[in-house]
């Protein structure tokens, strides 16, 4: 499997490819990230083909897709499949905001995701990032906001796909179920599903994932690692950024000693698993360095026997 190998995100969506960059965390997710540092990481994802980058608003409160920008206005355009997000614009806090991205700017995050709110985000999104188009607009979890984002966001955003202002419509989130009611409700050309199609959470791929192959909708998996225990078992682990339940350690142990017995990679398993699924188009891989870059495309080429998938 290669990582800079291309495929058409869904039936109208542009072309990406295997492998995408995560931009979280070049908003400094929990850890501060030096501006270096997300140029280097930039830099080793082109160097090894890779040319889809996905960020949003939220990510260090503009600073990722600033970040973004800057690293790729050096790039060819029409190489970079560039994705960004609505349904949260950056408005001037008049108060402390708590937030998980160190350093942020002091402003603050507030839903929106009416047709004015998401106009208004893809237009600050383009002066953070300094393009003069997006390739691909995701609703950004509408958790607690379905019917607005039914009734406001995406029609807006279809509306806009179909003038040609923007490439390709989607939805991200960390849940499968509404998701898929989007699916069967809105004219879509991809889903990003977080953490719920991945060694340890396979929820996503009963219902949802079969239900895009079938529409001809693109799925793009992010939180292969489910927040690093896949990546890093060791003590500080995390899953879904809380601490490891006994049950999903007990399952660890078990793939791990399913990886030992083949000599594979528990990270490079769990970032081919769902590379496997007919839906899934690519995987995005959250980084903060050059160094996490060339382990993740190392691990998604590492070849794999498929005994050790019949196995887990």
């Amino acid at each position: 499997m290669r990582a800079d190998e291309r495929r058409r995100l869904g039936d109208r969506g542009p072309e990406v490819t295997r492998v995408g960059i995560g931009c979280a965390p070049f908003g400094n997710l929990y850890t501060a990230v030096a501006d270096a540092a997300a140029d280097a990481a930039i830099d080793a994802a082109w160097a090894a083909g890779v040319r889809f980058f996905d960020t949003a608003p939220l990510y260090g409160h503009g600073l990722s897709e600033e970040r973004v920008g800057r690293a790729l206005a050096r790039r060819p355009r029409d190489e970079v499949v560039l994705s960004t997000k609505v349904g949260r614009l950056l408005r001037p806090a008049d108060r402390a905001v708590e937030t998980i991205f160190v350093g942020a700017e002091a402003v603050e995050p507030v839903f929106d995701f009416s047709r004015d709110g998401v106009l208004r985000s893809i237009d600050e999104s383009l002066d953070r990032l300094g393009f003069d188009r997006i390739d691909v607009v995701l609703v950004h979890d509408p958790d607690d906001h379905e019917d607005d984002a039914l009734r406001g966001a995406f029609p807006a955003l279809v509306s806009l796909r179909d003038q040609g202002v923007i490439g390709a419509v989607g939805a991200g989130m960390n849940q499968w179920e509404m998701l898929d009611r989007f699916v069967q409700r809105v004219d879509l050309d991809v889903v990003l599903l977080a953490g719920r199609y991945t060694l340890l959470d396979r929820s996503g791929g009963d219902t949802l994932l079969p239900r895009c192959a079938e529409r001809g909708i693109g799925v793009v998996l992010g939180g292969v690692f489910n927040s690093g225990v896949l990546a890093d078992p060791g003590g500080a682990a995390t899953f879904d950024y809380g601490a490891v339940p006994a049950a999903v350690a007990a399952e660890v142990g078990r793939l791990q000693r399913v990886c030992t017995e083949f000599d594979v990679s528990l990270a490079s398993a769990a970032l081919q698993f769902g590379l496997r699924h007919e839906a899934v188009t690519s995987v995005v891989a959250g980084v903060r360095s050059a160094a996490e870059v060339t382990a993740d495309i190392a691990g998604v080429q590492d070849p794999i026997p498929e005994a050790f998938w019949a196995e887990i």
